[in-house]
C-alpha cells in the first residue's frame, strides 16, 4: 500500500495513477469518495455545514467503487458513475466540509481500507499516512507551491467545461486548505514519516520514478532485512 497525501492541485491524482500502473497495483483516489458525500447532499438541497443533515444522508447514500479495466477504482454514487459531477468547486467547497464529521470518515476509512487490504493499492488523499495506513512504509508528501496549484486547478476545471474564474478556484482553495489543516479529526499533517515531494518544477515523469525508486527500494532493504 502507498500513501499519497498533500493539498489540492498539486498533482496527487496524476502522480498517484501513473505510480499505480508502474507497480501494478490499483489506484483509488479517496477525496471523491467525501466528494460523492457532498454531491449527495447538495443534490438534496441540504446545507453541508449541518453535521445532523449530513450524517443523515451519508447514512442513506450508497457511495461505492467499482473497478475498472485498466485497474483503478471509480467512485459510485448510488450505483452511478459520478466523476464529472464531483469536479464542480462547489462540490469540493462541501467536500472539504463533509469530510470534518469524524462518522463520514470513520464510514470511508472502513471501505478504503477493505479494498487496499484485499488488492493493495495506491491510495491519495489528505490523511492515508496518518490515519488510514499509517503503518505503511510507503508514504509520499506532495506539495507544490501556491501559485502553480491553483493554475493548476482552474486549467483542470476549464478543461471539464466549468464556468469558473481564477479567482474563485483561487479563494476555494485557499479556505480549503485551512479547513484541511485545522479540522480536529484527521487533518492535513506532514508528520515527518513522508518522503516529501515537491512538483512544482517537475514534470510528472519524474516525479512518478522518484516515487517508484524509492518504494523499490523500500522493498528490497524490507526483503533483505526479512
Amino acid at each position: 500500500v502507498v500513501a499519497i497525501d498533500g493539498p489540492s492541485g498539486v498533482g496527487k491524482s496524476t502522480a498517484a495513477r501513473k505510480l499505480a500502473r508502474e507497480l501494478g497495483v490499483p489506484y483509488l483516489d479517496t477525496g471523491a469518495m467525501y466528494r460523492a458525500v457532498a454531491l449527495a447532499v447538495l443534490d438534496r438541497g441540504a446545507d453541508p455545514s449541518s453535521e445532523e443533515a449530513v450524517l443523515a444522508i451519508a447514512g442513506q447514500a450508497d457511495v461505492g467503487l467499482h473497478s475498472r479495466d485498466d485497474g483503478s477504482f471509480e467512485v459510485l454514487l448510488d450505483g452511478q458513475p459520478v466523476e464529472t459531477r464531483i469536479r464542480a468547486p462547489r462540490v469540493g467547497e462541501a467536500a472539504s466540509q463533509v469530510s470534518t464529521y469524524p462518522a463520514v470518515r470513520q464510514r470511508l476509512v472502513a471501505l478504503q481500507r477493505t479494498c487496499a487490504r484485499r488488492f493493495g493499492g495506491v491510495l491519495e488523499g489528505r490523511d492515508i499516512g496518518t490515519k488510514v495506513f499509517p503503518d505503511t512504509p510507503h508514504k509520499f508528501f506532495v506539495t507544490a507551491r501556491a501559485e502553480v496549484r491553483y493554475r493548476r486547478r482552474f486549467e483542470q476545471l476549464r478543461e471539464l467545461g466549468k464556468d469558473v474564474t481564477y479567482d474563485e478556484v483561487a479563494r476555494e482553495m485557499e479556505a480549503r486548505d485551512r479547513r484541511d489543516a485545522s479540522r480536529a479529526d484527521s487533518p492535513l499533517l506532514q508528520d515527518g514519516t513522508y518522503t516529501e515531494v515537491d512538483t512544482s518544477d517537475a514534470p510528472v515523469d519524474e516525479v512518478v520514478a522518484r516515487m517508484v525508486a524509492t518504494v523499490r527500494g523500500r522493498r528490497r532493504e524490507a526483503t533483505m532485512d526479512s
